[in-house]
């Protein structure tokens, strides 16, 4: 199927083209033809699988059946992203497709001064993209009202509500009026995102473009047993592979993120860091340095990493194993984008053994046992229903250092159709 068959107006059709796209992928395939009736929809999918244009194409093909004079503070449209990075890429997703619309949009999220965005708002737009906290304060404020939003887009609904902002996503809805279309985006269905999306849609459409809490198939996946004190040699290791050209490492914790950093840097690895203690403007830096080339390796913790969407990520490296299983589908899926292979390496000391055995049951499958030189047979027999050592996924043999060859990895980074 092409572009051709989803019946989009000629401004949606010769932005595409210009972006280089001429075929849909399978989420944009199944959703645009029930947005553009006007349905109500539940999306279930990853990052990485094109949702973003998904939502953005019908809606802007849908405004332009009435033309309306975009009121000061009043959108149409209205998208709730969990996090500062997802809300300006969806901004920009906004501005590549529409650019051959009149529609303007803007962009709101907490860590940079409001005065900017109050202005740009007074101006009037037809669509604004904006993080819970941020559009509260500006409805409290009284520079938002949201009485006039015709689509409402909802995005990572299970990233809201493990960052906590279940609370201000209801108070949200209340405020939106009652005759509305609805879009409901998620990675998984737990019953808390269930309860979520039954009290914001109506009569909905189910699209499910993978299994929920799956991993992307074309990622291979292996656990190095190690010592908590050998993570750092063994970072180091892996990093002189030939083909770690693009690597994002995650962390539990802000300090150790900033630790490995450092010690990256002064081995001559060029790295930043991304966490919540970051300001906006260095996050925003660091971030487009990754994408260009200039760094080799992100550090991120779960939260600051939501929302990155770059294609070219070879290698996604799990120095902590997250202590939320879901997470590492949401962490693994950083690679492997665009039709591009990927690998994912997870490191798991003796006190993160359980954490293994609850990403294993989540995602119904054994992670393959990398053989390297700083294997721990103390982190690979911890105690607990965990002890079990995890098989080798039958018909591959283990990879020595885990080090192998997965796809090419261009020089500059670039960011996917999102």
């Amino acid at each position: 199927m092409s572009f051709d068959n989803l019946n989009l107006v000629y401004p949606l059709q010769r932005a595409l083209s210009e972006e280089g796209y001429t075929t849909p992928t399978l989420i944009q395939e199944r959703s645009i033809p029930h947005l553009l009736k006007g349905k109500d929809m539940i999306g279930i999918a990853q990052t990485g699988t094109g949702k973003t244009a998904a939502f953005i194409l019908p809606i802007l093909q849908n405004m332009s059946a009435s033309h309306k004079t975009p009121r000061p503070g009043v959108p149409r449209v209205l998208v709730l992203a969990p996090t500062r990075e997802l809300a300006a890429q969806i901004g920009d997703s906004f501005a590549a497709y529409g650019r051959f619309t009149r529609f303007k949009h803007t962009v709101i999220f907490g860590g940079v001064g409001q005065g900017a965005q109050v202005r740009t708002l007074s101006k009037g737009v037809d669509i604004l993209v904006a993080t819970p906290g941020r559009l509260l304060d500006l409805v409290d404020q009284g520079h938002v009202k949201l009485s006039g939003v015709e689509y409402f887009v909802l995005d990572e609904a299970d990233r809201m509500l493990d960052m906590g902002f279940i609370n201000d996503v209801y108070k949200v809805v209340a405020m939106l009026p009652k005759k509305r279309q609805s879009l409901f985006f998620s990675a998984t269905m737990s019953p808390e995102v269930s309860k979520l999306a039954r009290k914001m849609l109506s009569n909905p459409a189910h699209v499910e473009v993978t299994p929920q809490a799956t991993t992307v198939e074309r990622i291979e996946q292996f656990v190095f047993f190690v010592d908590s004190d050998n993570k750092n040699n063994l970072l180091l290791q892996l990093l002189k592979g030939r083909h770690m050209e693009c690597v994002l490492v995650f962390t539990r914790t802000k300090h150790r993120a900033n630790k490995i950093t450092e010690i990256l840097n002064k081995n001559k690895v060029p790295t930043g860091a991304i966490h919540g203690n970051k300001s906006q403007n260095h996050r925003t830096k660091v971030l487009q340095d990754f994408k260009t080339g200039n760094l080799r390796v992100l550090v991120a913790t779960d939260i600051a990493a939501r929302g990155i969407d770059i294609e070219d990520i070879s290698h996604v490296i799990n120095y902590d194993l997250p202590n939320v299983c879901e997470s590492y589908v949401h962490r693994i899926g950083r690679t492997a984008r665009a039709g591009a292979d990927g690998t994912a390496y997870s490191f798991c000391a003796a006190d993160e053994r359980d954490f293994l055995h609850d990403i294993e049951k989540l995602t119904r499958m054994k992670i393959e046992v990398a053989e390297h030189n700083y294997h721990s047979e103390k982190a690979k027999n911890a105690t607990g229903d965990a002890a079990k050592p995890a098989p080798r996924t039958q018909g591959r043999p283990q990879k020595k250092h885990g080090v192998k060859k997965t796809h090419n990895t261009k020089s500059s980074h670039k960011s996917r159709m999102s």
